[in-house]
């Protein structure tokens, strides 16, 4: 905290004149002196102390002008200071605050709002909660403690619960104490009760429901649950018709007699609407039966001694790898004999093979060769596949028909029967529909002639 300029020169006096001259203090001076040293250490060290009921909503506003006067520069009287002021709360001594207790604030420039339902657990602890207070311009903080002393309700809890959900509000706009009021005494119209008290507020949010869109200024929604000390009217009665249930199942609104009560401020979803009657609430509570995995109460957990027999686990580590790699070693030996031991082998195939099929075999498998060559290299000889392989008629081999440097650029693609020197011309039979055999034909009766010669 940043202390006053005359705080700093090591007493209360103030210098006059245009350079160093004696020090003099009057008892005005005195007096402010001791008034602003007096309102500086009352706002650092300032409790509140606030006595809310169990079972009904305590609200408590954390306001920004409260604050406002303890971060430098100082403000003076009737001085506007707009600085961006957050909120951070919790339990002394804990890094949160109770489960009971909420806080709020939209904005760095809007009151923060610490708001709940106290239970009756804490009836008689005082709760400290520490409030720090940061000024986001000059990074200065302020902490002050509320106090919170829960007392007793009387009738406590009230026997008729309702709970409304308002969807044209959100958590911080129900929260304030006009509208809080208004909505009790609509209520209270339609209610007609002689005790009414709100018991909690809830963000829609915390409910699971979904942030809207920023459009059409669309709403949180809020949940609202009051308590009264007589039964539920006829009108909230009401969305317990089958007529009503059945609209709501189809996502219909509700035909409610008393929603024009609510209407000119409030747009309550009465499909959402929850009635508890604490009279017939029968108690579910279960007697535990304690068996051998729940511990006697004021039992403790003993952990097992340091004196513990050393187990040997060589046994279970053969087991883990011995069984696995033997079923596998056979699986592997029975896989080896089936493609190892009992192939036929390629000498017995050829065996049982035709010559004719080989020999074609042979030819696809030297032509296959040759093109992939031909492939890598554009300049090798005259292909072999272009060549006879044997003499039709007699079988021999027959040797090329061009030598290595023989110009191949001027060879046609496809050579007739007359452009073959070695060629046998088979005779070539008529009839008398003027009828020739075409190569093919000719070529298949070489190859029936050869087959005959073998």
């Amino acid at each position: 905290m940043q202390l006053p300029r005359w705080w700093e020169l090591g007493d209360p006096c103030a210098w006059t004149g245009q350079g160093r001259g004696t020090r003099r203090m009057s008892p005005a001076t005195t007096g402010t002196f001791l008034l602003t040293v007096y309102s500086i250490f009352s706002k650092v060290h300032s409790d509140r102390n606030v006595y809310p009921s169990a079972g009904v909503l305590f609200v408590h506003v954390l306001e920004r002008e409260y604050f406002k006067g303890e971060f430098p520069p100082y403000p003076k009287p009737g001085e506007i200071s707009n600085d961006p002021i957050t909120f951070n709360t919790n339990l002394m001594g804990y890094p949160d605050r109770p489960g009971w207790l909420r806080y709020i604030q939209r904005t760095p420039y809007s009151d923060g709002v610490l708001y709940g339902s106290p239970t009756a657990e804490n009836v008689g602890k005082p709760t400290i909660i520490e409030i720090t207070a940061y000024n986001r311009r000059t990074f200065e903080t302020a902490r002050h403690n509320l106090i919170i002393n829960i007392m007793s309700a009387e009738d406590f809890p009230l026997p008729y619960q309702a709970e409304f959900f308002i969807k044209n509000m959100n958590v911080e706009e129900m929260l304030a104490s006009e509208v809080l009021g208004d909505f009790l005494g609509a209520v209270k119209n339609v209610w007609q009760p002689e005790r009414l008290n709100a018991i909690n507020i809830t963000s829609a949010l915390d409910r699971g429901g979904r942030v809207p869109l920023p459009i059409n200024d669309l709403k949180e929604g809020v949940y609202v649950m009051v308590g009264a000390d007589v039964p539920f009217s006829s009108c909230l009665r009401e969305v317990e018709n089958p007529q009503n249930q059945l609209r709501c199942s189809q996502e219909m609104e509700p035909v409610i007699t008393c929603d024009k009560k609510f209407r000119t401020q409030f747009y309550i979803d009465w499909c959402k609407i929850s009635l508890v009657d604490k009279t017939k609430q029968v108690s579910t509570y279960q007697e535990v039966i304690r068996g051998e995995g729940i511990l006697p109460d004021g039992g403790e957990y003993k952990p097992p001694s340091d004196s513990l027999k050393s187990r040997d686990y060589y046994t279970d580590f053969l087991i883990t790898l011995a069984v696995p790699s033997a079923v596998a070693l056979v699986l592997f030996l029975i896989l080896a004999y089936i493609m190892c031991c009992r192939r036929e082998g390629v000498e017995k195939r050829n065996m049982q093979t035709p010559d004719i099929q080989l020999v074609h075999h042979s030819a696809i498998q030297k032509s296959t060769k040759e093109l992939r060559d031909m492939s890598k290299n554009r300049e090798i000889a005259w292909p072999l596949s272009t060549l006879p392989v044997f003499h039709p008629v007699t079988g021999e081999i027959i040797p090329p028909l061009h030598t290595d440097n023989y110009d191949s650029t001027n060879m046609p693609l496809m050579q007739t029967q007359q452009n073959l020197p070695h060629q046998t011309q088979i005779p070539q039979q008529q009839t008398t529909g003027d009828f020739r055999l075409t190569t093919f034909q000719r070529f298949e009766a070489s190859i029936m002639k050869l087959f005959i010669r073998f």
